[in-house]
């Protein structure tokens, strides 16, 4: 959920901006709604593919690590022990509790595993994530915030669909900044205020650099 939020604002913010940088170039409508679409997949597409390599480069680092401590676990089972009590001790555990925990821990190769790999790499062997479940929640949600500022210009252009692509852009930005503080904590007023404030500059900057252009 939160990397799919992330993808919404993306989209929208990068959109928007794409979409009012041409309109202050003033290009036709059908320039504008063909410039909106080109870029609501192409950084789509590209949200994607880069969203499935660095998943995928991720969990094979993981499973390289992975393979390293289940060497070490076979051959080396007494260091793995120390190691892991070593871990214990360090987070205030008395030591001979932590041996035993550490000893505990080492009674079957697949909890041995999973508690090294928790302890030492900080992940779960069983949820190195998918990329292609990545790819297609990057893809989806990048669309998603994409679109938003496109929509007027399949009816309108001109005036009416500038203004139109700014208030729905606003509208939206304000949303994801309320749901970005659903995650963070923060408070939800500024969470907003300030997702709002950040689509804005970049539309801003983007349509005057299109006006001057143009």
């Amino acid at each position: 959920m939160r990397a799919a939020v992330f993808g919404v604002s993306d989209g929208l913010v990068s959109n928007v901006s794409l979409v009012l940088g041409f309109a202050g170039a003033q290009a036709a409508g059908d320039t504008v709604r063909l410039a909106g679409i080109a870029g609501l997949v192409a950084g789509a597409v590209s949200m994607a593919a880069g969203e499935y390599v660095s998943v995928r480069a991720q969990a094979e680092l993981f499973e390289r690590e992975l393979a390293v401590e289940r060497h070490s676990l076979h051959h080396h089972p007494e260091l793995e022990v120390q190691e892991l009590t070593g871990i214990y001790v360090e987070r205030g555990f008395d030591a001979h509790v932590a041996q035993a925990m550490a000893r505990n821990a080492m009674a079957t190769p697949e909890l041995a595993l999973e508690t090294h790999a928790r302890e030492e790499i900080g992940v779960d062997p069983a949820s190195l994530g998918s990329p292609i479940l990545a790819a297609v929640a990057s893809f989806l949600a990048f669309t998603i915030g994409a679109v938003i500022p496109v929509l007027p210009w399949f009816w309108a252009e001109g005036t009416a669909a500038i203004v139109a692509s700014v208030v729905l852009g606003a509208a939206a930005a304000f949303g994801v900044g309320l749901a970005l503080a659903g995650f963070t904590g923060r408070s939800r007023l500024f969470s907003a205020a300030r997702q709002l404030l950040i689509a804005a500059i970049a539309a801003g900057v983007t349509s005057a650099i299109g006006y001057w252009v143009g």
